[in-house]
């Protein structure tokens, strides 16, 4: 009888996990998909994207129970940005093509509206005199300037006598190999329209090109970081920091937005799961414990490098800090940046994994410049940028980015190891 009771304890206690960690994945699929939603506008800066995702995660710290800092969840900060929110459109040789599929907007395209005859450029141009001294002869006005995607940057950096010939073009068609588009925000403005083609949808004797693109610089771009803490029970003067950028694309165009499921909603939504695991009294860790969603991390990592700039405590204090960013997969691992630079804490990693056997590898990277953790890393700060391996179903810096073709394969997992990561620390 004894035994009968024990068993049906055991079952239930199970049954209650299993039911607790189904609960948990629902909400994490319900995160990803609003700040993936046309509600949020690809949290870019067009219509303050970025604005409306930092009023959703504050009202989720609060939720939460996460304290804020004397000056509140909220660090703003300004950035120059180039905000494309209105009109986006091109048709070549009388046929319109798709905007994120066939072709999207440079980061950095200025404005423009017109037509003009394809002018497909003499690469030669960009290292024969005789035959860049013909191109500063020829009349380029109306003419839509056609270039391959490899020698695009030699054409922006042709010297000063030739820019004002550049300069006169109606817009600059940059062919790309594909297989797909890849959509960038940058903080710069060209003088003319840039539109970034795949080769596939480029016709072979392309004559005529319209075209009407809307791109304003804003110089002195407001947005803010999201930043708040569950106090430790031990040494709450002391940190451990997560991180993770909320921010994404945004919209090229008024009807083209880039979701940001996998990049990065999916290490947001985590973000937001480990807080509410250390927000529940009987999991206080003994470090101080603060979570920081970064804004224009797309735009350079500028939200991350200004909180160092700007830090709130020390960042000295910070015992280590671990970065999330595109953790939707996990199939074949877990890839950790900076771990041939902190090697004692990433064998304390590999142990831990190897103990529990969360994942199926992980492997170490040096040191990069590729997401949030940098700047504290540069300044001395103990940084690991997690980023999960594997999966077909992802993209990237592409509309197609959406919450429903996230697999979520090893989420829990690189939760509970992080959890077990941050108790041994």
């Amino acid at each position: 009888m004894a035994r009968r009771r024990w068993l049906l304890l055991s079952f239930s206690l199970l049954s209650f996990c299993f039911a607790g960690k189904a609960q948990e994945m629902t909400r994490v699929r319900q995160t990803i998909a609003h700040l993936a939603s046309p509600a949020l506008h690809g949290r870019g800066y067009a219509f303050k994207g970025d604005s409306l995702a930092a009023d959703y995660l504050q009202q989720q710290y609060k939720a939460i129970g996460l304290r804020p800092f004397p000056s509140g969840y909220l660090q703003p900060f300004t950035l120059p940005i180039n905000i494309l929110d209105n009109r986006l459109q091109l048709t070549i040789d009388g046929k319109a093509l798709v905007p994120g599929v066939d072709f999207l907007a440079h980061g950095a395209t200025g404005a423009g509206k017109g037509e003009g005859r394809v002018y497909d450029i003499d690469t030669l141009v960009l290292a024969d005199v005789d035959v860049a001294q013909q191109f500063l002869t020829n009349n380029l006005r109306n003419k839509v300037l056609v270039v391959h995607q490899r020698h695009f940057q030699q054409l922006l950096s042709l010297p000063d006598p030739f820019q004002p010939q550049l300069q006169s073009v109606a817009a600059v068609i940059v062919r790309q190999p594909g297989p797909k588009l890849i959509g960038t925000v940058l903080g710069e403005q060209l003088p003319f329209p840039v539109l970034e083609v795949l080769e596939k949808a480029w016709p072979k004797k392309a004559k005529k090109v319209t075209f009407a693109v809307d791109a304003r610089l804003e110089p002195q771009y407001r947005s803010q970081n999201v930043i708040g803490f569950v106090p430790g029970k031990i040494k709450p003067d002391s940190f451990v920091v997560v991180t993770a950028h909320y921010d994404h694309l945004g919209h090229q165009g008024k009807d083209l937005y880039f979701p940001g499921a996998h990049d990065n909603g999916s290490g947001t939504a985590m973000l937001l799961e480990l807080a509410h695991y250390y927000a529940q009294p009987q999991n206080t860790p003994a470090y101080s414990i603060a979570f920081m969603a970064f804004a224009a991390e797309e735009a350079g990592l500028v939200g991350s490098k200004y909180y160092t700039e700007h830090s709130l405590f020390p960042l000295g204090k910070i015992k280590f800090l671990l970065n999330l960013d595109l953790v939707s997969t996990g199939e074949e691992g877990l890839m950790v940046v900076n771990g041939s630079v902190f090697p004692k804490q990433f064998s304390l990693l590999q142990q831990l994994n190897q103990q529990h056997g969360y994942l199926p590898q992980i492997k170490s990277r040096g040191k990069a410049a590729n997401s949030d953790h940098y700047f504290f890393s540069e300044q001395g700060v103990p940084s690991f940028f997690f980023y999960t391996l594997g999966g077909t179903t992802t993209e990237y810096h592409h509309p197609q980015d959406k919450p429903e073709t996230l697999p979520l394969t090893k989420f829990k997992e690189v939760m509970a190891l992080i959890q077990e990561f941050v108790k041994a620390l």
